[in-house]
């Protein structure tokens, strides 16, 4: 099988010599007639597929070309040999690598070029080509190189050299003891959880033999194997799986910070000593099935809670992702690209247009403009030029600039806002549920309970009187009401994610119960997030030439027009439509296109000169305004919109109104929030008169409308509210982030960045404020099925207790209605709504 690009066997195809079948040895493509050796058994199409065949012959791996062929697949084309000496930096193996309990290094790798199993194989082999490693592991999956290697034997650059002779490049990727402690972590979850569901699996199977033998008989031999079997697994499952709910007891009571794992450890160990007190004296009931089956609920509960945690991103992660991981940095008056993370302070670096700046810094030398909305949320892009200050992780839209360090990693503002989201993350209080604090309670008064029981039935023997005793310990075992809480706010979370909410904690629904201040950011929440022509005033025709310079430029603005241009229907600024065929914006091509540092971009098309940008820019040009035009942008600039002007020859002959527009529901969802009871307020980091404007037309109160915000001031201000009730911040962007994470409830909206979904509590898939409205209704509904699945869950249990204090119930039925009270919980929280339907009207 031949998988090549077309384009390479044609080129290969082409070239092949009048000889047919001469097959290149490594990669199986035909050999071009320059590249035939007549003397030599081997052929090879190139010389890196040449330097492959011979380093794997050497280290004696020749088994890989029979793995490759009985596969079909190749290694592919060798690029040439680049400089690794990065790699073997004191920085780089310091902030990439993590220590090995067997006192060596541990790296991972992203590994690019991998095609089949065989190439797996190979790489594997590493331990066998240099000494000093020790292993070396492939993920098929994810492309990652898991690396163990002793520094003082064998330097990194060695094995990226070697891998990038047989076809392989290596890119670093950060592996934390974060990430290893949480891969621990769920291993030893899974294990638990799969220990508990076979031990409780079986243990069924053997209860319902022992059941059955009640009815039909069964040999004496038979049943004691049977109630044997089923005690060791039942121990199996207590002693192992179950040993988390006696410790976390034990650590309760250590501590004096009683919660519910204290009564759950013992209804299950007086379950567990019970059961096995009968097992072996050979009478009696036991119990064993039932809490197997117990263990194995409570685990799914307490893993699906640990993988929630799990969504909280630390701020090295989150600074990983807002910023580049190459850099230019120039060395002797030359660009040599580098890792980001190895830059140093008065370093220069080289940004090109359409890249990410990688550093804080002073720009040397260019002009270009930076869209900072990643630091301020302001849509419309800056202009920078030499003697400017630039921020990490915004982007350079236009022309290529050098900058001289002035921060680098954490102590860059992109850096700084990652540590304050996760700072903010932390200091989170965590709401504790009420069941749980009722625990302490609950664990005393059923022990009080267990103990009058004993003295009642103390008359009739003390083996009457524990039996008792016992059973009254089984059916307080507050399964059902531990139960109640996260599997209601489980089978919320999974509801919600169908409908496009990803909620990371229950906590969540439970703030937003009661109402309070909801805060909106306006860049994307209230707007649609992005520049769109939103009206032109002019020929069409105009237009899709003005496209066709703007094709080179990947400024908003240029993107917006450009957009405009290919629909069929253009709306002028007085309302009328005005048709446009597609195919025109395809026929107009420009040349000699330059682009200025001056808000402006000029091309020209169809033999005319057409100049595109703001007023500033045509001045400078020296271009002719129309009163048309003069009115036409005023009438712009009142509709909170920014003219954009276009110029033919020299003289103005369109104008186009560009901005970003509120979403057409905004005003009607804020209106059904307020009805809801919560104040609706906006925080943003446009200027405050534009933030001013649109927060009359939502009808705000002017008390909370807070414009012209740094991401800092937003923190600072929601740090200020001493306000009692919850304290919700929605917004999209990375400046968002750090409010979103202090905010009681922090909701990242449709169309948001990945920081501002790492910080926030929720992420809505949907545009608009509508999936809020959804969210708060969720909030009301599980709340109430929280709240009437404790109810039943303790008056089963105080129903319960009062029956087996009474002698009515016997530890068997008490065994049989444990389950059963975890069954009414699960259908309760299943069956009832989560979400409101809408009425006829569409209204909520």
């Amino acid at each position: 099988m031949n998988d090549q690009p077309l384009f390479k066997r044609a080129t290969a195809n082409a070239a092949v010599a009048e000889i047919d079948g001469v097959s290149c040895a490594h990669c199986g493509l035909p050999v071009p007639i320059g590249k035939i050796r007549r003397d030599k058994e081997e052929q090879f199409c190139c010389s890196g597929c040449g330097t492959a065949y011979q380093l794997i012959h050497d280290y004696g791996l020749d088994a890989y070309y029979d793995m490759e062929r009985t596969l079909g697949s190749a290694v592919g084309e060798v690029a040439e040999l680049g400089e690794y000496a990065e790699l073997d930096s004191f920085e780089f193996v310091e902030q990439f690598s993590t220590n090995d309990p067997r006192g060596i290094k541990r790296i991972r790798f992203g590994i690019h070029g991998i095609h089949c199993i065989a190439c797996v194989w190979l790489i594997e082999k590493l331990p066998q080509m240099l000494p000093g490693i020790t292993e070396a592991t492939v993920n098929w999956s994810t492309a990652t190189l898991d690396l163990f290697w002793n520094p003082g034997e064998v330097k990194l650059s060695q094995v990226a050299q070697l891998l990038r002779r047989l076809g392989y490049r290596l890119t670093p990727i950060r592996f934390g003891e974060k990430q290893i402690q949480n891969t621990i972590e769920t291993r030893n979850h899974l294990i638990r959880l799969g220990v508990a569901g076979a031990a409780a699996g079986n243990n069924m199977l053997i209860a319902l033999g022992l059941y059955f033998g009640w009815f039909s008989g069964m040999e004496a031999s038979y049943e004691l194997m049977f109630r044997y079997a089923s005690c060791f697994l039942g121990l199996v499952s207590l002693l192992w799986p179950g040993m988390v709910f006696f410790r976390s007891a034990w650590q309760a009571l250590k501590m004096g910070t009683p919660h519910m794992d204290l009564p759950i450890a013992l209804g299950l160990g007086a379950g567990g000593i019970g059961g096995l007190v009968n097992t072996i004296r050979g009478e009696g009931e036991i119990y064993f099935d039932s809490l197997g089956m117990l263990v194995f609920l409570l685990l799914i509960g307490r893993f699906i809670q640990f993988r929630q945690q799990l969504r909280s991103a630390d701020a090295v992660e989150l600074l990983y992702q807002l910023t580049p991981r190459k850099a230019r940095r120039i060395v002797d008056g030359l660009p040599v690209e580098t890792h980001a993370d190895l830059l140093k302070v008065n370093d220069v670096v080289q940004v090109l247009a359409g890249e990410l700046i990688p550093v804080d810094g002073s720009i040397l030398s260019g002009q270009t403009a930076i869209d900072e909305a990643i630091l301020t949320g302001e849509s419309i892009p800056q202009q920078r030029a030499a003697g400017d200050e630039v921020a990490a992780g915004t982007l350079n839209l236009e022309g290529t600039i050098t900058v001289r360090t002035t921060a680098v990693g954490a102590q860059t503002r992109v850096g700084q806002l990652s540590q304050m989201v996760e700072k903010a993350a932390n200091e989170k209080p965590a709401i504790v549920q009420w069941a749980n604090r009722i625990g302490g309670v609950f664990v005393v008064i059923v022990i009080g309970l267990a103990l009058l029981t004993v003295m009642i039935w103390w008359h009739l023997g003390w083996l009457t009187a524990l039996d008792r005793a016992i059973a009254l310990l089984i059916v307080a075992c507050p399964c059902a009401l531990a139960m109640a809480t996260p599997l209601a706010i489980a089978i919320a979370l999974g509801r919600a994610a169908q409908r496009g909410m990803l909620i990371k904690s229950g906590d969540v629904l439970q703030r937003l119960h009661r109402p309070g201040t909801i805060w909106l950011d306006k860049t994307g929440t209230v707007t649609e997030g992005r520049m769109k022509l939103v009206a032109w005033h002019g020929p069409g025709e105009l237009l899709h030439q003005a496209a066709a310079v703007q094709d080179h430029s990947a400024h908003p603005v240029a993107v917006a027009m450009k957009t405009a241009a290919v629909k069929q229907e253009l709306e002028t600024l007085d309302g009328v439509t005005e048709n446009v065929s597609v195919d025109e914006a395809k026929r107009w091509i420009a040349s000699d296109v330059q682009q200025t540092a001056h808000g402006g971009i000029q091309g020209v098309v169809a033999g005319r000169q057409i100049l595109i940008g703001n007023r500033h820019f045509m001045d400078q040009a020296g271009v002719s305004f129309a009163a048309e035009c003069e009115e036409v942008a005023r009438d712009i600039l009142d509709q909170e919109l920014s003219p954009v002007y276009v110029a033919v020859d020299g003289h103005v002959a369109g104008v186009a109104a560009v901005g970003d527009p509120l979403r057409a529901d905004s005003r009607q969802r804020v209106g059904e929030l307020k009805q809801a009871g919560w104040r609706v307020g906006m925080l943003s980091g446009d200027h405050s008169e534009i933030v001013t404007r649109v927060a009359n037309h939502l009808g705000l109160e002017p008390k909370l409308v807070h414009g012209g915000l740094l991401p800092e001031d937003k923190v600072a201000f929601l740090r200020s509210q001493t306000d009692t009730q919850t304290q919700v911040m929605v917004g999209d962007g990375v400046n968002d982030s750090a409010a979103l994470a202090i905010a009681g409830v922090g909701v990242a909206v449709h169309g948001g960045s990945e920081i501002s979904m790492q910080a926030a509590s929720v992420y809505l898939n949907r545009p608009g404020l509508e999936p809020i409205l959804d969210l708060l209704d969720l909030s009301r509904t599980t709340m109430a099925t929280i709240r009437i699945t404790l109810t039943v869950s303790l008056l089963y249990n105080a129903s319960a207790v009062a029956l087996a204090m009474l002698g009515i119930i016997n530890p068997l039925i008490a065994a049989a209605l444990m389950p059963f009270s975890s069954l009414t919980v699960v259908s309760l929280s299943w069956f009832r709504r989560s979400f409101r339907e809408p009425t006829m009207g569409g209204s909520r």
